[in-house]
Protein backbone atom coordinates (compact mmCIF):
# COMPACT_ATOMS: atom_id res chain seq x y z
CA UNK A 1 0.00 0.00 0.00
CA UNK A 2 1.41 3.43 -1.10
CA UNK A 3 2.11 6.22 1.79
CA UNK A 4 -0.58 8.47 -0.22
CA UNK A 5 -3.38 5.57 0.38
CA UNK A 6 -2.17 4.93 3.60
CA UNK A 7 -2.59 8.23 4.48
CA UNK A 8 -6.28 8.25 3.07
CA UNK A 9 -7.38 5.53 4.40
CA UNK A 10 -6.30 6.67 8.14
CA UNK A 11 -8.24 10.22 7.25
CA UNK A 12 -11.42 8.12 6.56
CA UNK A 13 -11.26 6.37 9.49
CA UNK A 14 -10.54 9.58 11.23
CA UNK A 15 -14.09 10.83 9.63
CA UNK A 16 -15.58 8.59 11.18
CA UNK A 17 -15.43 9.29 14.60
CA UNK A 18 -15.56 13.13 13.78
CA UNK A 19 -18.31 13.41 11.89
CA UNK A 20 -20.10 12.15 15.36
CA UNK A 21 -18.32 14.36 17.10
CA UNK A 22 -20.39 16.91 19.00
CA UNK A 23 -19.86 20.53 18.78
CA UNK A 24 -18.32 21.14 22.03
CA UNK A 25 -15.82 18.03 20.98
CA UNK A 26 -15.34 19.87 18.11
CA UNK A 27 -14.91 23.23 19.95
CA UNK A 28 -12.64 21.93 22.69
CA UNK A 29 -10.11 20.60 20.11
CA UNK A 30 -10.25 23.74 18.39
CA UNK A 31 -9.29 25.78 21.87
CA UNK A 32 -6.68 23.10 22.03
CA UNK A 33 -5.22 23.46 18.66
CA UNK A 34 -5.33 27.68 19.64
CA UNK A 35 -3.28 27.28 22.69
CA UNK A 36 -0.83 24.44 21.46
CA UNK A 37 0.01 27.01 18.69
CA UNK A 38 1.23 29.44 21.06
CA UNK A 39 2.62 27.39 23.31
CA UNK A 40 4.61 25.54 20.34
CA UNK A 41 5.56 29.35 18.91
CA UNK A 42 9.42 29.16 19.26
CA UNK A 43 9.49 26.29 17.43
CA UNK A 44 7.33 26.43 14.82
CA UNK A 45 9.07 29.58 14.36
CA UNK A 46 12.38 28.07 14.44
CA UNK A 47 11.11 25.54 11.41
CA UNK A 48 10.22 28.61 9.62
CA UNK A 49 13.25 30.86 10.20
CA UNK A 50 14.57 26.97 7.83
CA UNK A 51 12.17 27.60 4.89
CA UNK A 52 13.01 31.40 4.80
CA UNK A 53 16.65 31.21 4.65
CA UNK A 54 15.86 28.49 1.84
CA UNK A 55 13.93 30.72 -0.39
CA UNK A 56 16.19 33.37 0.44
CA UNK A 57 18.88 31.68 -0.42
CA UNK A 58 17.16 30.30 -4.12
CA UNK A 59 16.39 33.91 -4.98
CA UNK A 60 12.87 34.04 -3.82
CA UNK A 61 11.41 37.67 -4.13
CA UNK A 62 11.23 38.76 -1.01
CA UNK A 63 7.35 40.02 -1.47
CA UNK A 64 7.05 36.09 -1.41
CA UNK A 65 9.67 35.90 1.18
CA UNK A 66 7.27 37.82 3.38
CA UNK A 67 4.50 35.65 2.62
CA UNK A 68 6.37 32.60 4.14
CA UNK A 69 7.02 34.04 6.87
CA UNK A 70 6.24 33.40 10.45
CA UNK A 71 7.15 35.28 13.35
CA UNK A 72 5.32 35.48 16.83
CA UNK A 73 2.80 37.76 15.71
CA UNK A 74 1.52 35.97 13.05
CA UNK A 75 1.46 32.56 15.24
CA UNK A 76 -0.57 34.43 17.45
CA UNK A 77 -3.21 35.49 14.10
CA UNK A 78 -3.09 31.90 13.55
CA UNK A 79 -4.65 30.80 16.76
CA UNK A 80 -6.89 33.78 17.27
CA UNK A 81 -7.93 32.32 13.78
CA UNK A 82 -9.03 28.87 15.16
CA UNK A 83 -10.51 30.56 18.55
CA UNK A 84 -12.95 32.81 16.04
CA UNK A 85 -13.99 29.38 14.15
CA UNK A 86 -15.09 27.94 17.78
CA UNK A 87 -17.35 30.82 18.22
CA UNK A 88 -19.04 30.03 14.92
CA UNK A 89 -22.00 27.61 14.55
CA UNK A 90 -21.73 24.61 13.84
CA UNK A 91 -23.23 23.87 10.25
CA UNK A 92 -23.23 19.85 10.48
CA UNK A 93 -26.87 19.04 11.54
CA UNK A 94 -28.58 22.21 10.25
CA UNK A 95 -32.08 21.26 8.55
CA UNK A 96 -31.66 23.10 5.13
CA UNK A 97 -35.44 22.37 4.46
CA UNK A 98 -38.16 19.79 6.60
CA UNK A 99 -41.86 19.13 5.60
CA UNK A 100 -44.23 16.45 6.32
CA UNK A 101 -45.42 14.51 3.36
CA UNK A 102 -48.89 13.47 2.83
CA UNK A 103 -48.45 10.25 3.86
CA UNK A 104 -47.33 11.58 6.95
CA UNK A 105 -43.56 10.67 6.10
CA UNK A 106 -41.39 13.27 7.55
CA UNK A 107 -38.86 14.78 4.93
CA UNK A 108 -35.93 16.31 6.16
CA UNK A 109 -32.60 17.36 4.50
CA UNK A 110 -30.02 18.28 6.85
CA UNK A 111 -26.11 18.93 6.30
CA UNK A 112 -23.26 16.56 6.57
CA UNK A 113 -19.78 16.63 6.50
CA UNK A 114 -17.83 15.77 3.01
CA UNK A 115 -16.02 12.88 4.93
CA UNK A 116 -12.35 13.34 3.40
CA UNK A 117 -11.03 16.88 2.20
CA UNK A 118 -7.67 17.29 0.29
CA UNK A 119 -6.11 20.91 0.17
CA UNK A 120 -3.16 21.43 -2.25
CA UNK A 121 -1.91 24.73 -1.39
CA UNK A 122 1.13 27.15 -2.12
CA UNK A 123 3.14 29.44 0.06
CA UNK A 124 1.44 30.55 2.68
CA UNK A 125 1.95 28.16 6.21
CA UNK A 126 -0.85 29.99 8.07
CA UNK A 127 -3.16 28.08 5.60
CA UNK A 128 -2.24 24.95 7.21
CA UNK A 129 -3.95 26.00 10.52
CA UNK A 130 -6.84 28.16 8.44
CA UNK A 131 -7.68 24.58 6.78
CA UNK A 132 -7.22 22.34 9.40
CA UNK A 133 -9.62 24.39 11.89
CA UNK A 134 -12.47 24.69 9.07
CA UNK A 135 -12.16 21.43 8.11
CA UNK A 136 -12.60 20.05 11.48
CA UNK A 137 -15.64 22.46 12.94
CA UNK A 138 -17.48 21.22 10.16
CA UNK A 139 -16.31 17.43 10.48
CA UNK A 140 -14.11 16.28 7.82
CA UNK A 141 -10.70 15.24 7.99
CA UNK A 142 -8.44 16.87 5.47
CA UNK A 143 -5.15 15.96 3.99
CA UNK A 144 -3.15 18.90 3.84
CA UNK A 145 -0.35 19.10 0.65
CA UNK A 146 1.02 22.38 1.58
CA UNK A 147 4.27 23.76 -0.79
CA UNK A 148 7.96 22.48 -0.82
CA UNK A 149 8.79 25.45 -0.10
CA UNK A 150 7.29 25.91 3.51
CA UNK A 151 7.65 22.23 4.26
CA UNK A 152 9.49 22.48 7.66
CA UNK A 153 6.78 25.11 8.60
CA UNK A 154 3.61 22.86 7.92
CA UNK A 155 5.45 20.12 9.34
CA UNK A 156 5.62 22.00 12.57
CA UNK A 157 2.18 23.23 12.78
CA UNK A 158 0.40 19.78 11.49
CA UNK A 159 2.67 18.05 14.13
CA UNK A 160 1.10 20.63 17.08
CA UNK A 161 -2.85 20.30 15.97
CA UNK A 162 -2.26 16.86 15.82
CA UNK A 163 -1.17 16.52 19.28
CA UNK A 164 -3.52 19.15 20.20
CA UNK A 165 -7.14 16.76 18.60
CA UNK A 166 -5.70 13.88 20.23
CA UNK A 167 -5.62 15.63 23.77
CA UNK A 168 -9.22 16.54 23.40
CA UNK A 169 -10.10 13.04 22.60
CA UNK A 170 -10.17 13.07 18.77
CA UNK A 171 -8.15 10.68 16.35
CA UNK A 172 -4.85 12.73 15.84
CA UNK A 173 -5.76 11.72 12.10
CA UNK A 174 -8.27 14.13 11.60
CA UNK A 175 -5.34 16.46 10.47
CA UNK A 176 -2.85 15.06 7.97
CA UNK A 177 0.25 16.62 6.40
CA UNK A 178 0.94 14.58 2.14
CA UNK A 179 4.42 14.82 1.04
CA UNK A 180 5.48 17.95 -1.32
CA UNK A 181 6.81 14.90 -4.20
CA UNK A 182 5.00 15.52 -7.34
CA UNK A 183 4.13 11.39 -7.58
CA UNK A 184 2.15 11.86 -4.14
CA UNK A 185 0.17 14.89 -5.34
CA UNK A 186 -0.50 13.06 -8.69
CA UNK A 187 -1.34 9.86 -6.31
CA UNK A 188 -3.66 12.68 -4.29
CA UNK A 189 -5.41 13.69 -7.01
CA UNK A 190 -6.02 10.03 -8.56
CA UNK A 191 -7.51 8.83 -4.81
CA UNK A 192 -11.33 8.95 -6.13
CA UNK A 193 -13.18 7.08 -3.13
CA UNK A 194 -10.91 7.68 -0.45
CA UNK A 195 -11.23 11.47 -0.76
CA UNK A 196 -14.56 13.22 -1.40
CA UNK A 197 -13.15 16.18 -2.68
CA UNK A 198 -9.94 18.33 -3.37
CA UNK A 199 -9.46 22.31 -3.18
CA UNK A 200 -6.97 23.68 -4.75
CA UNK A 201 -5.29 27.27 -3.30
CA UNK A 202 -2.82 29.17 -5.56
CA UNK A 203 -2.32 30.65 -8.73
CA UNK A 204 -3.77 29.51 -12.09
CA UNK A 205 -1.48 27.19 -12.74
CA UNK A 206 -1.87 25.15 -9.89
CA UNK A 207 -5.52 25.27 -9.86
CA UNK A 208 -5.83 24.07 -13.50
CA UNK A 209 -3.20 21.09 -12.79
CA UNK A 210 -5.69 20.20 -10.00
CA UNK A 211 -8.79 20.62 -12.55
CA UNK A 212 -7.42 18.27 -15.68
CA UNK A 213 -5.39 15.83 -13.62
CA UNK A 214 -7.85 14.76 -10.40
CA UNK A 215 -10.37 11.73 -10.80
CA UNK A 216 -11.84 13.36 -7.47
CA UNK A 217 -13.97 15.69 -7.53
CA UNK A 218 -12.29 19.36 -7.34
CA UNK A 219 -13.90 22.64 -6.19
CA UNK A 220 -12.08 25.55 -8.39
CA UNK A 221 -11.29 28.56 -6.05
CA UNK A 222 -9.69 32.00 -6.05
CA UNK A 223 -8.27 33.36 -9.72
CA UNK A 224 -9.40 36.74 -9.50
CA UNK A 225 -9.43 38.99 -12.77
CA UNK A 226 -11.71 41.79 -11.41
CA UNK A 227 -13.11 44.34 -13.19
CA UNK A 228 -14.57 47.85 -11.90
CA UNK A 229 -16.80 49.80 -14.44
CA UNK A 230 -17.32 53.82 -14.13
CA UNK A 231 -20.88 53.96 -15.75
CA UNK A 232 -21.88 56.80 -17.61
CA UNK A 233 -24.14 57.99 -14.13
CA UNK A 234 -21.61 57.12 -11.92
CA UNK A 235 -20.51 59.64 -8.68
CA UNK A 236 -17.04 60.26 -10.33
CA UNK A 237 -15.42 61.19 -6.90
CA UNK A 238 -17.03 57.81 -5.52
CA UNK A 239 -15.36 55.82 -8.43
CA UNK A 240 -12.25 57.05 -7.96
CA UNK A 241 -11.73 56.39 -4.57
CA UNK A 242 -13.57 52.73 -4.87
CA UNK A 243 -10.99 52.04 -8.17
CA UNK A 244 -8.00 53.10 -5.48
CA UNK A 245 -9.07 50.60 -2.77
CA UNK A 246 -9.92 48.15 -5.03
CA UNK A 247 -6.70 47.88 -6.86
CA UNK A 248 -3.50 49.75 -4.21
CA UNK A 249 -5.72 48.56 -1.12
CA UNK A 250 -3.57 44.80 -0.99
CA UNK A 251 -2.67 44.05 -4.67
CA UNK A 252 -1.59 40.51 -4.47
CA UNK A 253 -4.62 38.80 -2.93
CA UNK A 254 -7.20 37.26 -6.05
CA UNK A 255 -10.26 40.21 -4.85
CA UNK A 256 -7.94 43.37 -5.97
CA UNK A 257 -9.20 44.85 -8.78
CA UNK A 258 -7.69 43.88 -12.26
CA UNK A 259 -9.33 45.99 -15.28
CA UNK A 260 -10.93 49.12 -15.20
CA UNK A 261 -13.64 49.88 -17.75
CA UNK A 262 -14.68 53.70 -17.95
CA UNK A 263 -17.71 54.72 -20.27
CA UNK A 264 -16.73 56.59 -22.91
CA UNK A 265 -19.06 59.76 -21.62
CA UNK A 266 -17.55 60.28 -18.63
CA UNK A 267 -13.82 59.16 -19.58
CA UNK A 268 -12.23 62.09 -20.21
CA UNK A 269 -13.18 63.78 -17.16
CA UNK A 270 -12.81 60.40 -15.17
CA UNK A 271 -9.26 59.61 -16.57
CA UNK A 272 -7.93 62.76 -16.26
CA UNK A 273 -8.21 62.40 -12.57
CA UNK A 274 -7.81 58.40 -11.86
CA UNK A 275 -4.57 58.15 -14.26
CA UNK A 276 -2.51 60.78 -12.17
CA UNK A 277 -3.90 59.05 -8.96
CA UNK A 278 -2.90 55.52 -10.21
CA UNK A 279 0.41 56.48 -11.38
CA UNK A 280 1.30 57.94 -8.34
CA UNK A 281 0.35 55.42 -6.08
CA UNK A 282 2.64 53.44 -8.19
CA UNK A 283 0.33 51.60 -10.58
CA UNK A 284 1.46 50.69 -14.24
CA UNK A 285 -1.97 51.15 -16.22
CA UNK A 286 -1.95 49.20 -19.30
CA UNK A 287 -4.09 51.03 -21.41
CA UNK A 288 -6.12 50.68 -24.48
CA UNK A 289 -5.00 53.00 -27.33
CA UNK A 290 -8.38 55.29 -26.07
CA UNK A 291 -7.22 55.10 -22.66
CA UNK A 292 -3.84 55.84 -24.07
CA UNK A 293 -4.84 59.27 -26.22
CA UNK A 294 -6.59 60.49 -22.98
CA UNK A 295 -3.28 60.02 -20.99
CA UNK A 296 -1.25 61.91 -23.45
CA UNK A 297 -3.26 64.83 -23.35
CA UNK A 298 -3.13 65.03 -19.51
CA UNK A 299 -0.96 66.23 -17.35
CA UNK A 300 1.46 63.30 -16.17
CA UNK A 301 0.51 64.28 -12.13
CA UNK A 302 -2.13 66.02 -10.61
CA UNK A 303 -1.41 66.23 -7.35
CA UNK A 304 -4.58 67.26 -6.55
CA UNK A 305 -6.26 64.40 -8.02
CA UNK A 306 -3.81 62.43 -5.88
CA UNK A 307 -4.88 64.24 -2.51
CA UNK A 308 -8.06 63.86 -3.30
CA UNK A 309 -8.57 60.17 -3.91
CA UNK A 310 -6.13 59.35 -0.90
CA UNK A 311 -3.34 57.72 -2.60
CA UNK A 312 -0.68 56.68 -0.96
CA UNK A 313 2.19 59.14 -0.53
CA UNK A 314 6.07 58.38 -0.94
CA UNK A 315 5.38 55.13 -3.36
CA UNK A 316 6.90 55.00 -6.85
CA UNK A 317 5.48 56.60 -9.37
CA UNK A 318 3.64 54.10 -12.41
CA UNK A 319 3.28 54.77 -15.91
CA UNK A 320 0.87 54.47 -18.54
CA UNK A 321 1.50 51.53 -21.43
CA UNK A 322 -0.07 50.42 -24.14
CA UNK A 323 -2.08 47.02 -23.53
CA UNK A 324 -1.81 43.93 -25.33
CA UNK A 325 -4.39 41.12 -25.65
CA UNK A 326 -3.52 39.49 -23.42
CA UNK A 327 -3.46 42.27 -20.53
CA UNK A 328 -6.95 42.12 -20.69
CA UNK A 329 -7.08 38.51 -19.78
CA UNK A 330 -4.64 38.68 -16.61
CA UNK A 331 -4.69 38.27 -12.92
CA UNK A 332 -1.96 40.70 -12.24
CA UNK A 333 -1.15 40.34 -8.55
CA UNK A 334 0.94 43.39 -8.76
CA UNK A 335 0.63 47.07 -9.38
CA UNK A 336 -0.78 46.45 -12.57
CA UNK A 337 -4.15 47.23 -14.20
CA UNK A 338 -5.80 46.69 -17.74
CA UNK A 339 -7.93 49.75 -18.70
CA UNK A 340 -10.21 50.70 -21.63
CA UNK A 341 -12.88 53.19 -22.67
CA UNK A 342 -16.26 50.96 -23.17
CA UNK A 343 -18.99 53.22 -25.41
CA UNK A 344 -21.99 51.38 -23.49
CA UNK A 345 -22.76 49.38 -20.32
CA UNK A 346 -23.57 46.43 -23.13
CA UNK A 347 -20.06 47.04 -24.28
CA UNK A 348 -19.05 46.75 -20.76
CA UNK A 349 -20.67 43.46 -20.19
CA UNK A 350 -19.21 42.41 -22.96
CA UNK A 351 -15.47 43.09 -21.62
CA UNK A 352 -16.41 40.94 -18.80
CA UNK A 353 -17.97 38.46 -20.30
CA UNK A 354 -15.08 37.96 -22.45
CA UNK A 355 -12.42 38.39 -19.84
CA UNK A 356 -13.38 38.04 -16.17
CA UNK A 357 -12.44 34.89 -14.61
CA UNK A 358 -16.06 35.06 -12.63
CA UNK A 359 -14.63 36.13 -9.57
CA UNK A 360 -16.04 39.49 -8.50
CA UNK A 361 -16.94 42.76 -10.69
CA UNK A 362 -18.37 45.97 -9.82
CA UNK A 363 -20.15 48.88 -11.22
CA UNK A 364 -20.14 52.29 -9.95
CA UNK A 365 -23.54 54.22 -10.46
CA UNK A 366 -26.07 56.83 -9.34
CA UNK A 367 -28.78 55.21 -12.19
CA UNK A 368 -30.66 51.99 -10.53
CA UNK A 369 -31.41 50.98 -14.17
CA UNK A 370 -28.05 50.34 -14.67
CA UNK A 371 -26.85 48.37 -11.36
CA UNK A 372 -30.05 46.26 -12.45
CA UNK A 373 -28.65 45.43 -15.89
CA UNK A 374 -25.48 45.11 -14.78
CA UNK A 375 -26.15 42.37 -11.59
CA UNK A 376 -28.41 40.53 -14.20
CA UNK A 377 -26.08 39.83 -17.14
CA UNK A 378 -22.72 40.12 -15.36
CA UNK A 379 -22.08 36.36 -14.25
CA UNK A 380 -19.62 36.20 -11.37
CA UNK A 381 -19.86 35.17 -8.41
CA UNK A 382 -20.04 38.47 -6.63
CA UNK A 383 -21.27 41.09 -8.95
CA UNK A 384 -21.06 44.62 -6.75
CA UNK A 385 -22.52 47.62 -7.04
CA UNK A 386 -20.66 51.31 -5.56
CA UNK A 387 -18.36 49.27 -3.85
CA UNK A 388 -14.83 47.88 -3.22
CA UNK A 389 -14.18 44.47 -5.05
CA UNK A 390 -11.65 43.88 -1.75
CA UNK A 391 -14.95 43.18 0.28
CA UNK A 392 -15.34 39.59 -1.45
CA UNK A 393 -13.68 38.05 1.10
CA UNK A 394 -15.21 35.53 4.30
CA UNK A 395 -14.67 37.40 6.76
CA UNK A 396 -16.25 40.83 5.27
CA UNK A 397 -18.83 39.29 4.33
CA UNK A 398 -19.83 37.63 7.47
CA UNK A 399 -19.33 33.89 7.51
CA UNK A 400 -16.25 33.87 9.50
CA UNK A 401 -13.30 31.91 7.99
CA UNK A 402 -13.07 30.57 4.43
CA UNK A 403 -11.07 27.88 2.69
CA UNK A 404 -11.01 29.75 -0.75
CA UNK A 405 -13.49 31.53 -3.36
CA UNK A 406 -14.85 29.82 -5.49
CA UNK A 407 -15.40 30.61 -9.00
CA UNK A 408 -17.14 27.68 -10.34
CA UNK A 409 -20.91 27.28 -10.18
CA UNK A 410 -21.22 23.45 -8.82
CA UNK A 411 -21.91 23.09 -5.03
CA UNK A 412 -19.92 26.18 -3.93
CA UNK A 413 -19.74 29.74 -5.25
CA UNK A 414 -18.02 33.17 -4.23
CA UNK A 415 -16.71 32.60 -0.34
CA UNK A 416 -16.70 29.29 1.22
CA UNK A 417 -17.38 29.32 4.77
CA UNK A 418 -18.45 26.11 7.14
CA UNK A 419 -21.70 25.45 5.42
CA UNK A 420 -20.19 25.25 1.94
CA UNK A 421 -17.84 22.43 3.54
CA UNK A 422 -20.38 20.75 3.81
CA UNK A 423 -23.09 18.01 1.70
CA UNK A 424 -26.34 16.76 2.91
CA UNK A 425 -28.49 14.20 2.92
CA UNK A 426 -31.85 12.99 3.58
CA UNK A 427 -33.73 12.18 6.78
CA UNK A 428 -37.05 9.95 6.35
CA UNK A 429 -39.10 9.32 9.19
CA UNK A 430 -41.84 7.47 9.25
CA UNK A 431 -44.25 5.19 11.07
CA UNK A 432 -44.76 2.05 9.24
CA UNK A 433 -45.27 3.89 5.74
CA UNK A 434 -45.20 1.88 2.78
CA UNK A 435 -45.42 2.46 -0.68
CA UNK A 436 -48.26 1.16 -2.88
Amino acid sequence: MSEIIELARRARVASYALAEASRATKDAALHAMAAALRANTDTIVAANAKDVAAARDAGTPESTVDRLALNPARVDAMAAGLEQLAGLADPIGEVVRGYTLPNGLELRQVRVPFGVVGIIYEARPNVTADAAGICLKSGNAVLLRGSSSAAASNDAIIAVLRDAAESTGLPADVVQGVPTDRAAVKELMQARGLVDVLIPRGGAGLIQTVVSESSVPVIETGVGNCHVYIDSEADLDLGLEILLNSKTQRPSVCNAAESLLVHASVADEFLARALPALTQAGVTVHADPKVVAISNNQPTTDAAAVEDAGAVEGVAVGSVVEATEEDFGTEYNSLDLSAAVVDSLEDAVQHIRQYSSGHTDAIITRSQAAARRFTTAVDSAAVVVNASTRFTDGGEFGFGAEIGISTQKLHARGPMGLPEMTSTKYVVTGEGQIRT
